[in-house]
């Protein structure tokens, strides 16, 4: 495993990081979890990526964390970062979602409890709140880290000028912002379109989550099928009728240029978002320890040449 260092700090994070948005609820089998996470620890990825609502139901992916430490992980403590979030509807009532004060400070204090921790590395601001004033969300998060609950600050779901003020709030009150986590992949580009000179320029660092677009980077959909048991079968964020004739052009495009290298579509999504060092972890999801395995293989593989990568622009920029 290689480790980048996380914008201006001092923390460096695994290139491939492990998120619990998916597979690891009360809804899920805990065996499979467990094994999935341990071989990821045995592998050099030493970051786990969870936030308050993860699920289903919401919380039970910090619960399934939290019994995987104890059991297993909890002589490794100093050699994990943990992060958590907030944002996100979680309970009913007024103070059960966005940024105020109230919610983060509550949200982490349950965080805590769930993941059996005495403080989580990185705590985020899963969203910004329309509605509360930015400086009371970056107060918040950095009482937080002063209070020693976590170690680091971050942001999530902000835009280019969103991240901007946030950031200079933050360092306002004497905590750097460490890191913004951005939805990025080769079909969705947006943090290209000014956050990333922002996120360098302020010296924060960036983790890509849907790496391979839902799915829709695996290889699952190239034949156009929707294969039983999908995220595009189950109609969630990923819809069946995403999947276009003209997005099937691309996918087996990009997946030719793949094959050619002895790979998968799915590693070459990764090394893609790897290519600028700007991003310094790219954050998957793993139904299994097999489906966790391939993607890692993805680091053993020689850089996206410039020729490579002049192709794959092609393919992305075509209507």
């Amino acid at each position: 495993m290689k480790y980048r260092r996380c914008g201006k700090s001092g923390l460096k994070l695994p290139e491939i990081s492990l998120g619990f948005w998916h597979n690891f609820g009360g809804v899920d089998r805990y065996e499979t979890g467990r094994e999935t996470v341990l071989t990821a620890f045995d592998s050099g990825v030493c970051h786990f990526d969870l936030a308050n609502n993860y699920g289903p139901p919401p919380g039970s992916a910090e619960i399934t964390f939290g019994r995987i430490f104890k059991k297993n992980l909890l002589p490794y403590r100093d050699e994990i970062i943990v992060s958590t979030k907030a944002g996100y509807d979680m309970w009913p009532g007024p103070y059960g979602e966005w940024g105020s004060r109230k919610y983060l400070t509550a949200s982490l204090d349950a965080s805590l409890k769930r993941l059996g921790l005495d403080y989580v590395d990185i705590f985020y601001s899963h969203r910004p709140d329309p509605d509360t004033p930015i400086e009371e969300t970056m107060g918040a998060l950095a009482d937080i880290v002063r209070q020693g609950k976590a170690l680091y600050a971050g942001i999530s779901n902000y835009s280019a000028e969103q991240s901007e003020k946030a950031i200079s709030a933050l360092r306002a009150y004497g905590v750097p912002c460490l890191i913004h986590q951005a939805n990025y992949s080769m079909l969705n580009r947006w943090i290209e379109d000014g956050l990333l000179d922002v996120l360098e320029k302020e010296g924060t660092g960036c983790i890509c989550f849907s790496p391979l677009a839902q799915g829709l980077l695996s290889g699952k959909y190239l034949d156009g099928a929707i294969p039983e048991g999908s995220r595009a079968s189950k109609g969630g964020f990923l819809k069946a009728s995403s999947i276009t004739p003209q997005l099937l052009v691309k996918l087996n495009a990009l997946n030719d240029i793949a094959k050619e290298r002895g790979s998968t579509l799915s590693a070459l999504a990764i090394l893609w978002i790897l290519r600028d060092r700007r991003n310094t972890s790219v954050l998957i999801g793993a139904s299994s320890a097999a489906q966790l395995k391939e993607n890692l293989a993805a680091l053993t593989q020689a850089p996206l040449s410039a020729e490579e990568l002049d192709r794959i622009e092609k393919i992305l920029r075509t209507p």
